[in-house]
């Protein structure tokens, strides 16, 4: 789409907000359907796209993205009527005879901005909350996941509401373009720097945000751990899109005395996983571009490799990567990984993890494998993060009755379920009052007396 088409056709969107239709239950459920049916009639196409962009297995995106979108779907179409009836709350006896509640009410027209790393779940997981609430929407799919990016623009308006809905591809030019309408409320999934200028541009128009962003997210692995337990899902969990995850474990903070056991044990579930050799493996995945490639390699190009290392530029693929104590200071340790290296830290003791993490800013997710009750409260109590998993990694996310967001850095607002729901809607406040009996103390002419009974039933 042109950039001077751009604002024209937001416009269309607000005035169809206008008229009313998307605020109809029925049609919400309907829209919903038709996104489920699409998914269902272009899964090959989907897995397609995937494995285009990103080289994805066909399983890995099944439960990552297809999956993932089918539950969330099917959660909100159960949940929906609840969802957007009003909510009762208590009534002070000063209000009494009377009711209170909240009424749902959708926000308008919306702007999902959405991320390379889950070009299909990271844009659609939104707007199934914007839909469920009633409002209409803008898509700004990633452009660094082209055939994701297409596929997307050619099956929506087949299945969607083309009035309440627009898909609109292209990069910065477009995407700036877009920042300067005045959108109801804008939901980005990507990196700090852009979320910064995604908050600024949405500052002109007092516009509400809500930035899913990233970090360095910490796993701690004690050594009460179940070792090969704790090894199978944080290989799963950190090569999985072969680390471009936003809540994959960055970095492992364990005790000295337990490294070694522990890198023995992630090399030997890598080798399960992914074979001697993963560039021949059809479960791995690449780098989703040579940018991000060479950033990669400049962050091991003064590391000491412990296992993995090898690259291939031409496909853009890097082997699963260990790298026993790197340096603090390194550009490794510093900056957000996403991608296959691992880092693992060793402390001179386990409970020194927890100085660590908060000496940092603040991560999207943080694990933590240990069997002790006491040093898991400890965690949970004295660091801070979007997300906390124990004993698994990511598992959270598969949640519809948790939210997903980030805290500090790591991004602010958050989604998923009813989370979702209530981010693209307005809860407004309703009293209703009886006119069958009314307390004239609180009208003038004001006495001791009036006042003594306000303080009474206040």
């Amino acid at each position: 789409m042109q950039t001077a088409m751009i604002a024209p056709a937001v416009q269309q969107l607000y005035e169809y907000f206008s008229g009313g239709t998307t605020r109809s239950i029925a049609w919400r459920k309907q829209q919903l359907n038709n996104l489920q049916q699409m998914i269902d009639d272009s899964e090959q196409a989907i897995f397609e796209a995937l494995r285009e962009d990103l080289g994805k297995a066909e399983q890995e995106s099944w439960l990552s993205e297809v999956g993932y979108l089918q539950t969330d779907i099917r959660h909100s179409l159960r949940h929906l009527s609840k969802w957007s009836s009003p909510r009762k709350v208590s009534t002070p006896v000063v209000a009494q005879p009377g009711k209170s509640y909240l009424q749902p009410e959708p926000l308008g027209t919306v702007l999902i901005i959405g991320a390379w790393n889950y070009p299909f779940q990271l844009l659609l997981a939104p707007l199934v909350a914007a839909i469920s609430a009633g409002n209409c929407a803008v898509l700004k799919p990633s452009e660094l996941a082209p055939a994701t990016s297409k596929l997307l623009a050619t099956l929506l308006p087949r299945y969607l509401d083309s009035k309440a809905f627009l898909v609109v591809q292209g990069a910065v030019e477009e995407t700036t373009e877009l920042l300067r309408q005045p959108f109801d409320h804008i939901l980005y999934t990507g990196g700090e720097a852009v979320g910064k200028i995604v908050m600024r541009a949405a500052a002109e128009h007092l516009t509400p945000v809500t930035l899913e962003l990233g970090g360095k997210s910490p796993c701690i692995v004690a050594g009460d751990c179940d070792l090969d337990v704790a090894a199978a899902r944080i290989v799963w969990s950190k090569w999985m899109n072969a680390g471009q995850t936003c809540v994959a474990p960055d970095y492992i903070l364990t005790e000295k005395g337990f490294s070694g056991p522990l890198m023995s044990a992630l090399q030997k579930q890598l080798t399960a996983f992914y074979g001697t050799d993963p560039a021949t493996s059809p479960d791995y995945g690449r780098i989703i571009n040579q940018r991000h490639f060479q950033r990669l390699q400049e962050c091991l190009s003064d590391q000491r490799v412990s296992f993995g290392g090898q690259t291939n530029p031409a496909e853009r693929y890097m082997a699963p990567t260990l790298v026993l104590d790197p340096p603090l200071k390194s550009k490794l340790m510093q900056e957000e990984i996403f991608g296959p290296i691992l880092p693992v830290i060793s402390l001179e003791k386990i409970d020194d993890a927890i100085p660590f993490i908060n000496n940092r800013p603040k991560p999207l997710a943080l694990y933590l494998y240990t069997e002790n009750q006491a040093f898991e409260q400890q965690v949970l109590t004295r660091t801070s993060a979007g997300s906390v998993c124990i004993n698994d990694g990511m598992m959270f996310m598969a949640n519809p009755q948790l939210p997903f967001g980030g805290v500090g850095n790591s991004g602010m607002g958050r989604y998923h379920g009813q989370w979702g729901f209530d981010t693209f809607s307005h809860l407004k406040a309703v009293m209703k009052r009886s006119n069958w009996f009314d307390i004239n103390w609180r009208y003038p002419p004001f006495s001791a007396a009036k006042l003594k009974k306000l303080k009474w039933v206040s």
